[in-house]
């Protein structure tokens, strides 16, 4: 069985990290959230700060553009 205590590491290219980021960031600000325990919230506050530490992208003041940039390459292909 596996230690209950180990991280589990989740590999995300930078363009999927960002789109995550940028949809916590938001989901996170918005009040009216709905969590069925407070340890819900903790997480996505943690991943927010895990994942701001990692990406240069929010500091960047083309960020608009680089956030669009990322979500046209994570997105879905339409056929």
């Amino acid at each position: 069985m596996k230690d209950p205590k180990s991280p589990i590491c989740l590999k995300l290219t930078n363009e999927e990290a960002l789109v995550l980021f940028d949809w916590i960031s938001r989901f996170n600000e918005d009040d009216k959230n709905v969590f069925q325990d407070q340890a819900e919230q903790r997480v996505l506050w943690d991943i927010e700060a895990m994942l701001e530490e990692q990406l240069v992208e929010p500091l960047d003041e083309n960020y608009d553009e680089l956030l669009k940039s990322a979500r046209d390459k994570v997105r879905d292909q339409e056929d």
